[in-house]
């Protein structure tokens, strides 16, 4: 055996799975074709929800340091201001919209990824595959020739034309766009307000004639603008597989032509200038029908395809990585519960489902288009309602209408601010609990006299299960500060009850993934039910 899991792609998703794999001890390779990494800005938008799984890595702040904040889009109409749409969320939710180009976003992972160890392995391209019961046969090639790696499992994260993906028999159904569009990485001149994307379109009717979209990159008036190809850089679809998706060779589009763009269409007179990269493209929306086959598992662009309207493929990719990342460790590392590598695609494929029907939806609509209530559309483009309640591994036992307004197993877990411990300082949030590979359980005490029930109920488990939990006893407001001491938090400003709603219940459990949802709550915490539940997950 050559390595425990063989990774096809250094890109996001590739480099997030590699990431989560080495954070829990599971050795990898992970190989990529190009001989380095690409330096464009292809996918620049990253969610909230990202940077929460960033957090709990380890990696959030170099991200958010490289950075510019996303703060809201402009949309012109026929040369008239007809929206403007500020990018505001809830104060529960600890980050904001971010703009980070993809090298960046790449760079980040990658020196994270080597402080684990491993680097990709570049100038090698995939080739086939076989897999067995217990094992998956590559062979890759190189300029050294063909060589066999032998791996226990396979992920490809190898994109729109994924080898991984062909070499399964998966189907990818869908369709294609009849637009082609083109990039560029330029600099312009205008004073719109700073950190706002533009929307500018010349419209007949309901037919849009022409186009401008720019979002914001990090440096003095960037911006990573896509708009219609003219008739002279269009090329035919030239891809073996039939799949029309994302760059296209042929000409590259120039300064000129992006400045006649912006001639026709920027709501004030700019000019272009520095650009550092532009292309043509093609955008196609498919889904595989099964995320995962034997040992072998797909995500990302090689799962699902569509319009990059609201900054949605990439984060979904990320989350596709974080999701199996975590499940395929224990599964390496033999404490994986019979069934739980198949809640990948389980959980999953009705993620890349919902999100290819929304963004086609809103690439000809618009973002937000059919929703009666714009913050939710906000909370949903930031991936904050992605959730998995119908899942075989999430479950909750809820007695008398305890917690009826707290979220469902399955649920993101909400953060929280303002708990306090005896040793510490400062406010401590939910989510700074959560900066670690295992589950979380966190026990509510809703009366001083609880607080040691719980802590041999935290006990209880951890003679269990120390190498995959972390315990802590959430007391509330009313109690000592001096009882908030170990692993027991104050619940000081009420802010924990109000999220999990335990305000009136005596006791209570959340079982925290490590993928960070709620995967079982209880009113009537017990050890027994607790590691019910867990068999669900784990083997000890």
């Amino acid at each position: 055996m050559d390595t425990d899991v063989l990774i096809v792609g250094g890109g996001p998703v590739g480099l997030t799975a590699a990431l989560e794999l080495r954070r829990r001890g599971v050795d990898v390779i992970v190989l990529d074709r190009l001989n380095s990494p690409a330096p464009f800005a292809k996918a620049v938008g990253i969610q909230p929800r990202t940077l929460e799984l960033w957090d709990s890595a380890g990696l959030v702040r170099r991200a958010l340091d490289a950075a510019v904040t996303m703060r809201g889009q402009i949309v012109y109409i026929n040369g008239a201001q007809v929206s403007r749409m500020d990018l505001h969320l809830p104060d529960a939710v600890p980050y904001r919209f971010i703009a980070l180009p993809q090298y960046e976003t790449e760079r980040v992972l990658a020196e994270s990824l080597a402080r684990l160890g491993t680097r990709v392995e570049r100038g090698v391209e995939f080739i086939d595959f076989s897999q067995d019961d217990t094992s998956v046969r590559s062979t890759v090639g190189d300029a050294g020739g063909p060589r066999t790696v032998v791996s226990r499992y396979l992920i490809g994260c190898d994109g729109a034309h994924s080898v991984v993906r062909e070499g399964l028999g998966l189907a990818f159904e869908g369709g294609a766009f009849a637009e082609e569009y083109m990039l560029a990485d330029v600099q312009v001149d205008w004073d719109l307000p700073e950190g706002y994307g533009l929307r500018a379109m010349r419209k007949t009717g309901e037919t849009t004639d022409d186009l401008l979209v720019c979002i914001p990159l990090p440096g003095h008036k960037r911006y990573r603008m896509s708009m219609f190809v003219p008739a002279e850089l269009s090329t035919e679809p030239a891809a073996a597989d039939g799949i029309s998706h994302g760059l296209e060779g042929g000409r590259a589009p120039q300064l000129h032509h992006i400045q006649a763009v912006l001639d026709r269409l920027a709501p004030t007179p700019t000019s272009a200038s520095n650009m550092r990269w532009s292309s043509v493209f093609r955008i196609s929306h498919r889904l595989v029908d099964r995320y995962s086959r034997g040992r072998v598992f797909v995500a990302g662009d090689a799962a699902h395809i569509h319009p990059p309207t609201g900054a949605q493929g990439m984060n979904t990719g990320v989350q596709d990585a974080y999701n199996l990342g975590w499940k395929l460790a224990l599964a390496v590392h033999g404490s994986a519960a019979d069934g739980l590598l198949d809640t990948y695609h389980i959980e999953r494929h009705p993620i890349g489902e919902e999100v290819v029907g929304r963004t086609v939806h809103a690439a000809r609509a618009g973002i937000g288009a059919g929703e009666t209530d714009m913050q939710t559309a906000l909370v949903r483009e930031a991936q904050l309602l992605v959730g998995y309640p119908d899942s075989p591994i999430v479950g909750q036992h809820i007695a008398d209408g305890a917690l009826a307004d707290g979220p469902i197993a399955g649920q993101r877990a909400p953060d929280a601010t303002g708990l306090a411990q005896d040793t510490v300082g400062y406010p401590i949030r939910v989510h700074d609990l959560l900066r670690h590979t295992g589950h979380t359980l966190l026990l509510w005490a809703g009366n001083p006299e609880m607080v040691e029930t719980q802590r041999q109920l935290a006990e209880q488990i951890h003679q269990q299960l120390a190498d995959h939990l972390r315990s802590h006893v959430i007391v509330a407001a009313s109690a000592s500060l001096a009882d908030a001491s170990g692993p027991v938090f104050r619940d000081a400003t009420g802010g924990f009850a109000a999220a999990y709603a335990t305000g009136d219940t005596e006791a209570a459990a959340h079982l925290i993934r490590p993928d960070g949802y709620i995967g079982f709550r209880t009113s009537k915490p017990t050890a027994d039910a607790l590691l019910a539940h867990l068999r669900r997950v784990l083997r000890w």
